[in-house]
């Protein structure tokens, strides 16, 4: 009946949408052409007449000097501008050294494209002429409401995976487990703009498990309109795997091994006439190294009873990760278009080992063996229709999720002086269903306003089945929402747009001891963004949104984990959602090829969920509550610079607040300062050669009831592009001079029933060498689909997996 319920208001704003514009939708209103052209020029030295590669060009609006496009000029100084609607538009050229340049370019229907032919750029110098122009392609897009990094343009990355490549990512922190916080708030992380089933078991996870040579891109949105699922108080992560449709066959091969992990990833696009056909693979191999574990806890409760604890251990985990997707897409005709896309994932990770125990004066030995698979598919539909009014659209999206996490895991305890102990056995089968149904239109009215609405349900399922029992937790949530978004221009040179999401949650679970429980609400989520145009490319953007943060299944399930029998780990089905509200302002600019983006922010979140420690019996637990309420003050800053044509600078520093009240007990952490900083220095040498140095720091994090170390990475990488620059191939290094990171987490807690304190000492293997190749055929042309996006629930951010302290390597 619920879902009834839900799917019955869905269907009601559909059809209310739709009858708003009975003389508009689907070719009422204004008919504007849907005609779309393309840009081309070749940019040449006017002294040299030599190609300028990698030049930056901005098309902006010549009435209002909005930027609506832009790219980079390839090896041969030519430039390509897709999609290009019919108006009047000013191209500016800019590269380091060279003088800023704008040319008048005017489409229409009758002719969309226009060739500008070879335009000649001078150099702010007098003679350049023996001067050899070459630069390194942008590795950051600064977007009116995102930035993006461009992960396939950043030489460093061959040979990662995504979450080495979310550590160079701006405004992004990630932690040693791969966890990532975008500017100290959760994020909710999409692939291609779709939830995955993967990521709802465990973010840090699902990032290993993708090959850094399958991510074309990621976008990092900060102030998502109310369009979007309310999710991630910190904002919106889409991640874009490569991706193609383009006429005829075109794919790239890309391989990398290494002493740290092997990856190897195949993209192959096959198109002809109105049909379209996508495939990739990918795989991640790690070496199983050691990864040693030191943990000090010492528990004293009130009933008299302690426990004094050292463990001084190692484990041994491998990891093997396998990716898939196949899609389709089909024109009926310039109106109708359907696609669908099936896309799986296989992670395992696990392996021996060994620790030494003393407890209370007491020496044991715990041999201790580790198993946990991820397995997950998601298949979408899509279909979309347009109509002969420029802007509109009306689609309908279903994708199904189906995730399976089996866990299993042994402690053998062996005395001081025997040769045999006792074993323990667990096991957790966890599976985790999704269903969801979503319908978005467009309408523009004219120009300058345009009118967003739409419609979602989601039916999630969560199941998990302890050591081969009964069932032992079964929880169900449905998400019914709706949206309406406006936008208009006040000005010339000011825009607006506002909106307001509803959306009604429903919950019911059950546990072996408190049997069926409900937790039912409902929330509103506005959305407002002012921008403004300033002189010289400039932005200056002001932005406020209310965001939810609901518990995914790995906080949610009360399942004991005791792979570590001195640091056991528990979900908390009882959790409730994080709200908070967001206030950004924003400064971005372009100036001769560098670019600058500045903001500052404040964040009020209500029922934080943060890990807990407390206790089980005298035996540290950690657990999830809802700890209070936290305000965040924070900045950004950005820039990117070109102090010689062939050398890139970039640099990102972020600082924000940390401080949480108890709103039981008012007890308060006080305020502590959090920052990461990321730099990039890369040069062109010319004939294909690339050099590129990077470095990462996190600074201390604390937390509602501790503090874990700061963190530190650096590396290299040397590329030559071979094979007629369809090729490259390239060695790469990861903190090269330290083999291990020594990460250090202390955590003490006072609870009703004791006192507990816990210190954490981590070793992790980082260092790495490697050699990569990568290859394409084809000619690639890049188009983007509407695809269902699933980004309501919070993500882990404490989960790396089970084991000696969740480590891996």
């Amino acid at each position: 009946m619920k879902k009834i319920i839900l799917l019955s208001l869905i269907l009601g704003t559909i059809l209310t949408a739709q009858a708003q514009f009975p003389a508009g939708g689907f070719g009422g209103g204004a008919k504007k052409s849907t005609v779309t052209g393309r840009i081309t020029a070749t940019i040449l030295d006017s002294l040299t007449k030599k190609p300028i590669d990698y030049a930056t060009v901005s098309l902006v609006n010549a009435k209002d000097s909005k930027s609506v496009n832009g790219g980079v000029t390839d090896e041969k100084g030519k430039l390509s501008l897709q999609n290009i609607s019919p108006d009047s538009y000013k191209l500016m050229i800019g590269f380091m050294g060279y003088k800023t340049k704008s040319v008048a370019v005017t489409t229409t229907p009758a002719k969309p494209d226009v060739n500008l032919g070879t335009i000649y750029i001078s150099s702010t110098a007098n003679a350049l002429a023996d001067v050899q122009v070459q630069g390194t392609k942008a590795v950051i897009e600064n977007k009116i409401d995102r930035m993006v990094y461009n992960a396939e343009a950043d030489g460093t990355n061959a040979g990662g995976d995504a979450t080495d490549v979310m550590r160079k990512v701006p405004m992004l922190s990630v932690d040693m487990n791969g966890n990532v916080q975008l500017r100290g708030g959760a994020v909710r992380v999409l692939i291609n703009g779709k939830p995955s089933g993967t990521m709802a078991s465990s973010v840090a996870d699902a990032l290993k498990m993708i090959p850094a040579e399958q991510i074309k891109s990621v976008e990092v949105i900060t102030s998502p309109s109310a369009k979007y699922d309310a999710e991630g108080s910190g904002g919106i992560i889409n991640i874009i795997t490569k991706k193609s449709n383009a006429q005829g066959v075109s794919g790239t091969v890309n391989t990398s091994a290494g002493t740290r992990q092997n990856n190897g990833s195949f993209n192959l696009t096959a198109k002809t006439g109105r049909l379209s056909l996508n495939t990739a693979v990918g795989t991640n191999l790690s070496y199983a190294q050691n990864s040693r574990v030191v943990i000090v806890s010492n528990t004293q409760l009130n009933s008299g009873g302690f426990n004094n604890v050292t463990q001084d251990g190692f484990s041994k985990w491998s990891r093997n990760g396998l990716n898939g997707s196949l899609g389709v897409d089909y024109d009926f005709n310039a109106y109708n278009n359907i696609s669908s896309n099936v896309k799986f994932n296989r992670f395992s990770n696990g392996g021996p080992g060994q620790s030494e125990f003393i407890t209370n004066g007491v020496i044991s030995q715990n041999i201790n063996d580790m198993d946990m698979t991820f397995n997950n598919m998601d298949w979408n539909v899509d279909y979309k229709k347009t109509t002969k009014t420029e802007g509109e659209e009306f689609s309908i999206s279903a994708q199904l999720s189906t995730g399976r996490t089996p866990q299993s895991f042994s402690n053998t305890f062996i005395a001081q002086g025997a040769t045999t102990g006792n074993t323990l056995v667990a096991s957790n089968t966890g599976k985790n269903n999704e269903y969801t149904a979503q319908t978005d239109y467009t309408y523009p009215f004219n120009k300058k306003t345009t009118l967003e609405v739409g419609a979602k349900g989601i039916f999630r399922n969560i199941k998990s089945q302890f050591d081969n029992s009964a069932q032992d937790f079964n929880y169900n949530q449905n998400v019914g929402s709706a949206y309406g978004v406006i936008s208009f221009d006040l000005t010339k040179k000011m825009k607006l747009k506002g909106g307001l999401r509803a959306e009604y949650t429903q919950i019911d679970f059950n546990t072996q001891t408190s049997g069926i429980q409900k937790n039912d609400y409902f929330n509103l989520f506005p959305s407002v963004i002012l921008s403004q145009a300033l002189k010289g490319n400039a932005t200056l953007k002001l932005s406020y949104n209310r965001r939810v943060q609901r518990p995914t299944q790995s906080y949610l399930n009360p399942f004991l984990n005791s792979s570590n029998p001195v640091s056991l780990s528990q979900g908390n089905p009882f959790l409730s959602p994080e709200l908070s509200d967001n206030y950004e302002l924003g400064y971005s600019t372009f100036i001769k090829g560098s670019v600058i983006n500045a903001s500052v922010f404040y964040r009020r979140t209500g029922g934080v969920i943060e890990s807990s420690l407390t206790t089980l019996g005298n035996i540290p637990l950690t657990t999830y509550i809802n700890v209070g309420t936290a305000q965040t003050y924070g900045f950004n800053i950005f820039g990117s610079y070109n102090p010689k044509p062939k050398w890139t600078l970039m640099s990102n520093f972020g600082l924000n607040t940390y401080g949480v009240t108890n709103n039981i007990t008012g007890v308060s952490t006080g305020t502590y300062m959090n920052y990461n900083i990321f730099a990039r220095s890369a040069y062109g040498f010319g004939k294909g050669f690339n050099f590129e140095l990077f470095g990462v720091v996190n600074s201390p994090r604390r937390t509602y009831q501790g503090k874990t170390d700061a963190l530190f990475f650096y590396g290299a990488s040397f590329k030559k592009e071979v094979l007629n620059k369809k090729g490259s191939f390239g060695v790469n290094v990861l903190n090269p001079f330290n083999r291990d990171l020594h990460i250090q987490t202390v955590n003490n807690s006072v609870t009703a029933t004791g006192s507990v304190f816990q210190s954490q000492n981590i070793y992790y293997p980082l260092r790495s060498f490697g050699v990569n190749f990568s290859y394409s055929f084809g000619k690639l042309k890049f188009t983007e689909k509407k695809k269902i996006k699933n980004d309501d629930i919070k993500q882990e951010q404490q989960q790396g997996g089970g084991g000696m302290g969740g480590v891996q390597n």
